[in-house]
């Protein structure tokens, strides 16, 4: 009689494309669009994410003795540190500089999105930290195999960060700028919770940014959305791109492929002058977050990066009855908009014992750092006595 192996195993997946859509769904969840498999086909499939351009897919998938999917850790091979807001390039630096070889490195991440979500997907039932240690411990397996110097797991949850900080991943934290509905039943509801100084600067840029009715915004989701606008956003993602990266990350192919298959779940503001559109800004819905990412725009005027990118997320927000907007990485002039300082968490496995050992100590100087910053910034929160607390 044959003997069957029901032990669970570890495969490696080199695309998303590769693993069942329904099946790596199932492990996501609704909640976060960025975590779906949509998303992860649209960046790999559109060539942002791939070998050629630094970020090889190694996705690690976990499946019972029965060949049922129980967890998936989306996992790449990285040759740089671009695109990951998680900055370890002074690490890489000094590691080099001591004889060592820090590319390539292992890194959990949804690519170009500094957005928190689970970085462990695991399948409805199953036993989450035992899926997520089992991911993770199989992470750090590939990375000693192949002797890469590191594996970093990135915007992961709380919960994450402190399970797997337990079991022996380095932690590091860091913050964002997140806006909080407290059932708000519109804008003015909002700017009532704010000081007086700042209710005004806010209506004042709000009256700015359309520079005295010449420009029109227009917030667009779902069949709402057309080809003209991808384009136009297309072209002022590349302008600003390119000044601020050298190197835009997305491109057309990626756009396309997020209209086809997520566009119910894409918020697209777009600001018009003249007939002609000149700045956008990307979001994505979540179940009960909006989560901004990317601005381009092709002429400069005052204060419409605020009202494309805050201060109309914000009146969505309201709308949809969603619990919070986030903003994206780093920008302390969101604080002044109503987006107050929230932590942020990252894990870090170092090959090297003794490289570890410099890292983990620049990692607590640096957690008590940030929670010292945060303090201080909150203290200068725009809203009324405690609100912004």
């Amino acid at each position: 009689m044959d003997e069957r192996d029901d032990s669970p195993r570890i495969e490696i997946a080199q695309g998303a494309h590769l693993i069942d859509g329904a099946a790596w769904d199932a492990c996501a969840g609704t909640a976060n669009p960025f975590v779906s498999h949509a998303f992860f086909l649209a960046v790999e499939q559109s060539g942002a994410a791939a070998r050629q351009t630094g970020w090889a897919p190694h996705h690690l998938v976990l499946r019972d003795g029965a060949g049922a999917l129980r967890g998936i850790l989306p996992l790449y091979l990285k040759s740089h540190s671009q695109g990951e807001y998680v900055f370890d390039q002074g690490w890489a630096n000094a590691y080099e500089r001591a004889g060592g070889r820090y590319y390539p490195k292992l890194q959990s991440s949804v690519p170009f999105t500094p957005v928190t979500g689970p970085r462990v997907l695991v399948a409805p039932g199953a036993d989450r930290p035992a899926v997520e240690l089992t991911l993770a411990e199989a992470a750090i397996g590939l990375a000693r195999d192949n002797g890469l110097s590191s594996l970093h797991i990135t915007f992961a949850t709380e919960g994450e960060w402190q399970r797997l900080g337990e079991a022996g991943f380095l932690r590091r934290t860091d913050r964002q700028f997140h806006w909080d509905n407290r059932d708000y039943r519109h804008f003015d509801d909002f700017l009532a919770a704010l000081a007086s100084r700042k209710r005004k600067q806010i209506r004042k840029e709000r009256q700015q940014a359309l520079a005295g009715g010449t420009i029109e915004v227009h917030a667009l989701t779902g069949d709402a959305l057309t080809p003209e606008h991808w384009l136009a956003f297309e072209r002022c993602y590349l302008a600003t791109g390119s000044v601020k990266w050298g190197t835009p990350y997305l491109n057309r192919a990626f756009f396309t492929r997020l209209h086809e298959t997520l566009r119910d779940r894409v918020l697209l503001v777009m600001a018009r002058r003249d007939g002609r559109w000149i700045a956008g800004a990307l979001n994505l819905i979540g179940d009960d977050t909006l989560y901004g990412r990317n601005w381009g725009a092709i002429e400069d005027h005052p204060c419409l990066h605020f009202e494309v990118c805050y201060y109309q997320a914000i009146d969505f927000a309201i709308a949809r009855g969603l619990a919070r907007v986030e903003a994206g990485a780093q920008g302390e002039h969101k604080l002044a908009r109503g987006y107050v300082p929230r932590q942020t968490h990252s894990l870090h496995w170092i090959n090297d014992s003794g490289f570890r050992r410099a890292v983990a100590d620049y990692l607590e100087q640096e957690r008590a750092a940030v929670a010292a910053e945060a303090d201080d910034l909150s203290d200068h929160a725009p809203y009324r006595h405690e609100e912004g607390a």
